[in-house]
Protein backbone atom coordinates (compact mmCIF):
# COMPACT_ATOMS: atom_id res chain seq x y z
CA UNK A 1 0.00 0.00 0.00
CA UNK A 2 1.66 3.46 -1.07
CA UNK A 3 0.37 6.52 1.33
CA UNK A 4 1.93 9.85 1.91
CA UNK A 5 4.94 10.32 4.06
CA UNK A 6 4.70 12.43 7.62
CA UNK A 7 7.95 14.21 6.80
CA UNK A 8 7.77 17.16 4.48
CA UNK A 9 10.35 17.16 1.55
CA UNK A 10 9.06 21.29 1.44
CA UNK A 11 7.36 22.57 4.69
CA UNK A 12 4.46 24.89 4.19
CA UNK A 13 6.32 27.92 5.41
CA UNK A 14 8.93 27.29 2.32
CA UNK A 15 6.12 26.81 0.02
CA UNK A 16 4.15 30.33 1.32
CA UNK A 17 7.97 32.34 0.97
CA UNK A 18 8.34 31.02 -3.03
CA UNK A 19 5.36 31.81 -3.74
CA UNK A 20 5.51 35.45 -2.70
CA UNK A 21 8.95 35.50 -4.52
CA UNK A 22 7.54 34.16 -7.80
CA UNK A 23 4.88 36.68 -7.60
CA UNK A 24 7.63 39.40 -7.39
CA UNK A 25 9.52 38.00 -10.27
CA UNK A 26 6.23 37.82 -12.62
CA UNK A 27 6.29 41.46 -11.86
CA UNK A 28 8.98 42.32 -12.84
CA UNK A 29 8.70 40.24 -16.26
CA UNK A 30 5.50 42.01 -17.35
CA UNK A 31 5.39 45.73 -18.57
CA UNK A 32 3.44 47.99 -15.72
CA UNK A 33 -0.16 48.27 -16.12
CA UNK A 34 -0.36 45.31 -18.36
CA UNK A 35 -3.38 42.47 -17.15
CA UNK A 36 -2.84 39.12 -17.21
CA UNK A 37 -4.68 36.46 -18.09
CA UNK A 38 -3.68 33.27 -16.03
CA UNK A 39 -4.14 29.67 -17.23
CA UNK A 40 -3.95 26.86 -15.16
CA UNK A 41 -3.63 22.94 -15.80
CA UNK A 42 -5.84 21.02 -13.75
CA UNK A 43 -6.65 19.68 -11.82
CA UNK A 44 -2.94 19.54 -9.96
CA UNK A 45 -1.92 23.37 -9.87
CA UNK A 46 -5.41 24.97 -8.07
CA UNK A 47 -3.77 24.94 -4.75
CA UNK A 48 -0.89 26.53 -5.95
CA UNK A 49 -2.63 29.08 -8.88
CA UNK A 50 -4.89 30.31 -5.81
CA UNK A 51 -1.86 31.09 -3.51
CA UNK A 52 -0.47 32.68 -6.97
CA UNK A 53 -3.08 34.58 -7.89
CA UNK A 54 -3.72 36.05 -4.25
CA UNK A 55 0.36 36.92 -3.50
CA UNK A 56 -0.15 38.51 -7.71
CA UNK A 57 -2.94 40.42 -6.07
CA UNK A 58 -0.95 41.92 -3.46
CA UNK A 59 1.41 43.62 -6.09
CA UNK A 60 -1.43 44.93 -7.60
CA UNK A 61 -0.94 43.18 -10.85
CA UNK A 62 -4.05 42.80 -12.83
CA UNK A 63 -5.39 39.51 -13.46
CA UNK A 64 -7.83 40.41 -16.21
CA UNK A 65 -9.03 36.72 -16.67
CA UNK A 66 -8.64 32.51 -15.04
CA UNK A 67 -9.35 30.20 -17.12
CA UNK A 68 -8.26 26.21 -16.57
CA UNK A 69 -7.14 23.55 -19.21
CA UNK A 70 -7.38 20.01 -18.14
CA UNK A 71 -5.25 17.48 -19.87
CA UNK A 72 -4.36 13.88 -18.90
CA UNK A 73 -1.29 12.07 -19.20
CA UNK A 74 -1.22 10.32 -15.86
CA UNK A 75 -3.36 7.06 -15.40
CA UNK A 76 -3.85 5.17 -12.17
CA UNK A 77 -0.26 4.86 -11.64
CA UNK A 78 2.98 7.17 -10.52
CA UNK A 79 4.27 7.02 -14.18
CA UNK A 80 3.10 9.32 -16.95
CA UNK A 81 1.66 7.57 -19.63
CA UNK A 82 4.13 10.08 -22.35
CA UNK A 83 0.51 10.59 -23.90
CA UNK A 84 -1.36 13.82 -23.88
CA UNK A 85 -5.28 14.04 -24.05
CA UNK A 86 -6.84 17.66 -23.92
CA UNK A 87 -9.96 17.11 -21.93
CA UNK A 88 -11.49 20.59 -21.40
CA UNK A 89 -9.70 23.61 -23.43
CA UNK A 90 -9.74 26.76 -22.12
CA UNK A 91 -12.94 29.09 -23.18
CA UNK A 92 -10.91 32.46 -23.21
CA UNK A 93 -9.53 34.27 -26.44
CA UNK A 94 -6.03 34.77 -25.35
CA UNK A 95 -5.29 36.67 -29.06
CA UNK A 96 -3.01 39.57 -27.93
CA UNK A 97 -3.17 39.00 -24.11
CA UNK A 98 -0.17 38.46 -21.76
CA UNK A 99 -0.96 34.27 -20.97
CA UNK A 100 0.65 33.28 -17.63
CA UNK A 101 0.47 29.09 -18.10
CA UNK A 102 0.31 27.68 -14.62
CA UNK A 103 0.98 24.08 -13.61
CA UNK A 104 1.74 21.87 -10.44
CA UNK A 105 5.15 20.38 -11.65
CA UNK A 106 7.24 19.93 -14.88
CA UNK A 107 8.08 16.30 -15.35
CA UNK A 108 9.06 14.88 -18.36
CA UNK A 109 7.78 18.33 -20.17
CA UNK A 110 5.89 16.90 -22.54
CA UNK A 111 2.50 18.47 -21.76
CA UNK A 112 3.99 21.55 -21.20
CA UNK A 113 5.53 21.65 -24.56
CA UNK A 114 2.09 20.67 -25.99
CA UNK A 115 0.58 22.89 -24.15
CA UNK A 116 2.43 25.93 -24.89
CA UNK A 117 2.60 25.21 -28.95
CA UNK A 118 -1.11 24.74 -28.64
CA UNK A 119 -1.27 28.44 -27.00
CA UNK A 120 1.49 29.70 -29.24
CA UNK A 121 -0.84 28.97 -32.29
CA UNK A 122 -3.61 31.66 -30.67
CA UNK A 123 -1.75 34.18 -31.16
CA UNK A 124 -0.97 35.99 -27.44
CA UNK A 125 0.81 38.91 -26.92
CA UNK A 126 2.86 37.08 -24.45
CA UNK A 127 3.19 33.51 -23.47
CA UNK A 128 5.23 32.46 -20.09
CA UNK A 129 5.12 29.14 -17.67
CA UNK A 130 5.09 28.79 -14.23
CA UNK A 131 5.94 25.54 -11.70
CA UNK A 132 5.59 24.77 -8.53
CA UNK A 133 7.61 22.17 -8.71
CA UNK A 134 10.18 20.72 -11.34
CA UNK A 135 12.16 17.52 -11.93
CA UNK A 136 14.91 17.99 -14.24
CA UNK A 137 16.00 14.54 -14.44
CA UNK A 138 13.22 13.48 -15.69
CA UNK A 139 12.90 16.18 -18.66
CA UNK A 140 12.62 14.12 -21.75
CA UNK A 141 11.69 17.24 -24.24
CA UNK A 142 14.00 20.70 -24.27
CA UNK A 143 11.71 23.26 -22.71
CA UNK A 144 12.01 26.22 -20.86
CA UNK A 145 9.99 27.54 -18.31
CA UNK A 146 10.31 30.83 -16.81
CA UNK A 147 9.35 30.73 -13.39
CA UNK A 148 10.05 27.72 -11.13
CA UNK A 149 9.29 27.07 -7.56
CA UNK A 150 11.77 24.19 -6.22
CA UNK A 151 13.31 22.01 -8.04
CA UNK A 152 12.85 18.62 -6.48
CA UNK A 153 14.86 15.13 -7.01
CA UNK A 154 13.31 12.14 -9.23
CA UNK A 155 10.46 11.12 -6.72
CA UNK A 156 6.87 10.53 -6.86
CA UNK A 157 5.39 13.69 -4.51
CA UNK A 158 2.10 14.57 -3.40
CA UNK A 159 0.32 18.07 -1.85
CA UNK A 160 -0.42 21.45 -2.74
CA UNK A 161 -2.56 19.95 -5.10
CA UNK A 162 -0.99 17.18 -6.36
CA UNK A 163 -2.02 13.62 -5.60
CA UNK A 164 -1.66 10.05 -5.52
CA UNK A 165 -4.90 8.42 -7.13
CA UNK A 166 -6.94 11.63 -6.42
CA UNK A 167 -5.26 11.41 -2.61
CA UNK A 168 -3.33 13.48 -0.28
CA UNK A 169 -3.93 17.19 -2.69
CA UNK A 170 -5.12 18.79 0.72
CA UNK A 171 -1.84 18.61 2.31
CA UNK A 172 -0.32 22.20 2.62
CA UNK A 173 3.19 20.52 2.02
CA UNK A 174 5.23 18.61 -0.15
CA UNK A 175 5.60 15.01 0.25
CA UNK A 176 6.93 11.52 -1.08
CA UNK A 177 4.65 8.56 -1.44
CA UNK A 178 5.92 5.61 0.33
CA UNK A 179 5.15 2.01 1.34
CA UNK A 180 3.21 1.15 4.30
CA UNK A 181 2.60 -2.22 5.63
CA UNK A 182 -1.57 -3.08 5.25
CA UNK A 183 -2.69 -2.23 8.51
CA UNK A 184 -6.11 -2.67 7.64
CA UNK A 185 -6.87 -6.54 7.46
Amino acid sequence: MLIASKTPLIRAEEIRSRIAELALEIKTAYPSGESLTVIGLLRGCYVFMADLLRELSCLDIHVKEVDFIIVSSYGSSTESSGNVKIERDIRQDIHDCHVLLVDDILDTGITMQKLINLLNLRKPASLRSCVLLEKPERRLVDIRVDFIGFKIPDQFVVGMGLDYNQQYRELPYITTIIKSEDTVK
